[in-house]
């Protein structure tokens, strides 16, 4: 038998453009809770009928660094004892690149641009989650529109 030996470098992927910077992201907070097996299963049965919620907030740091969290939460919306909840935070570190941004400009970077950016791997994580958590036919075939999300919350 051979031994093969490998080297491997991991390299933070730095993400950027003309606007920002991603120095880093990561999991701020994971959370998966179905409290009794007579939950996990009444889940099953009723997952399609929960409800994907998102929340984004910045916090300015210094030096035009801003820390973005972004927190989906999977809940069922009825009023019921046996349910289960799924949420992440995901913590985004970016740094602004462009001088003299609006307020207006800064929201829809960081609402839309950054969220498009970063969602492939959140819903990545997030869906890991929810198939570890015992659900594993679960799917999230539909995308969020961040977009038309920010469009909506600004009219």
């Amino acid at each position: 038998m051979t031994l093969l030996k490998v080297n491997l470098k991991i390299k933070m992927k730095k993400m950027s453009n003309d606007k920002y910077k991603i120095i880093s992201q990561f999991v701020k907070d994971l959370s998966s809770e179905t409290e009794n097996v007579e939950t996990f299963i009444h889940v099953s049965d009723h997952i399609s009928n929960y409800h994907l919620n998102i929340e984004i907030n910045s916090k300015p740091l210094k030096n035009l660094i801003v820390e973005v969290n972004t927190t989906l939460k999977f809940q069922d919306p009825n009023d019921t004892l046996l349910k289960s909840i799924f949420e992440i935070n995901y913590a985004t570190i970016v740094k602004i690149e462009k001088n003299n941004i609006s307020k207006e400009e800064m929201q829809k970077m960081l609402l839309v641009e950054l969220q498009e950016e970063i969602y492939p791997e959140l819903k990545r994580i997030f869906l890991n989650t929810i198939h570890d958590a015992g659900y594993k036919s679960f799917t999230m075939d539909k995308d969020i529109d961040f977009k038309k999300l920010y469009e909506t919350q600004s009219n």
